[in-house]
């Protein structure tokens, strides 16, 4: 059983690409031709919604599974309909593993004791959905987080840690300065660098990752010399305002040891310019596989002129 962190990795340096498409449809985005036709054969319902989602999802990966190596599909987006929408997660994470693509559940999920194990379980487990990785919340300590490690351990998967996040009110609590002078963002990063020891693949790095997010480089800069064997998931690029120049901070300086996010940069780019003057909804897979290529190029050109 290959390590998860080897694996990542040498899916980036297959396709020379550090960066991931996330799968978070919401129904009022999707192309009419794909929501019309499931209204027709299950009316208003949250089957309609959820086989729109598969479908839409679908052509998304078809059109760019040659071109990037990992996609994250937020669970949210899946469980807002309920079972409907859960199987639709199912089936989009299993068409993923049947294109060998690895996939990883942005679900920042957290509990304690039998609960964090059955959470762990449940979405690491072959048994379950079987996804190749998860993000976690660390706001419990190691009793939240120690069993997403053993069963990431158990079955070569791997966890992305929040250490610091995109979003704008992320600094509430991440940015307290603690009594050791220390930032909340530190610790937790160097809390991660540690749950992480003893479980580096062949490439040195560990399977216990970290997210931080493309809108706090400066940050970014700090916390990769904390977490120098920490493979970090990077979302916020694109609709967040975080450019490719700001990703840069996450990764080593060989250029490895980083994933870079966009889901509606890239999955719903067919409704923005320059794209919706040149393509129909009906090509929407195709907007999103030349704004992927965009992203690819992006990305490739920064780590180069680093």
């Amino acid at each position: 059983m290959k390590n998860f962190a080897d694996r990542l990795l040498e899916a980036i340096e297959k396709m020379e690409n550090p960066s991931c498409i996330g799968l978070d449809p919401r129904i009022e985005d999707i192309p009419d031709f794909i929501t019309k036709e499931n209204e027709k054969k299950y009316n208003k319902t949250k089957e309609a919604v959820a086989r729109s989602f598969f479908d839409f999802n679908k052509m998304i990966i078809d059109a760019t599974f040659d071109i990037v190596p990992v996609y994250k599909p937020q669970i949210a987006f899946y469980e807002k309909y309920g079972s409907e929408g859960v199987k639709a997660f199912e089936d989009t994470v299993n068409y993923l593993k049947k294109k060998n693509k690895i996939v990883i559940e942005d679900a920042k999920r957290s509990d304690i004791g039998p609960t964090a194990e059955a959470y762990a379980q449940g979405h690491l487990n072959p048994e379950g959905f079987d996804v190749d990785a998860i993000t976690v919340n660390p706001y419990l300590g190691i009793d939240g987080v120690k069993p997403f490690i053993d069963e990431a351990i158990k079955y070569g998967k791997g966890i992305f840690v929040l250490v610091k996040t995109s979003n704008p009110s992320s600094g509430d609590f991440q940015d307290r300065v603690l009594e050791n002078g220390k930032k909340l963002y530190e610790v937790v990063g160097e809390m991660v660098q540690k749950w992480g020891v003893g479980t580096e693949g062949e490439r040195g790095y560990q399977i216990v990752g970290a997210v931080v997010g493309a809108t706090y480089p400066e940050q970014a800069k700090v916390l990769r010399k904390i977490m120098p064997k920490s493979i970090i998931l990077v979302p916020g690029y694109g609709a967040q305002a975080g450019g490719a120049r700001e990703t840069i901070p996450n990764f080593n300086e060989d250029n490895q040891g980083a994933i870079v996010n966009n889901a509606r940069g890239i999955i719903f780019a067919w409704k923005k310019e320059p794209y919706n003057n040149k393509f129909k909804p009906e090509e929407f897979h195709l907007v999103a596989r030349e704004a992927a290529l965009e992203m690819k190029k992006d990305l490739m050109e920064a780590l180069k002129n680093q």
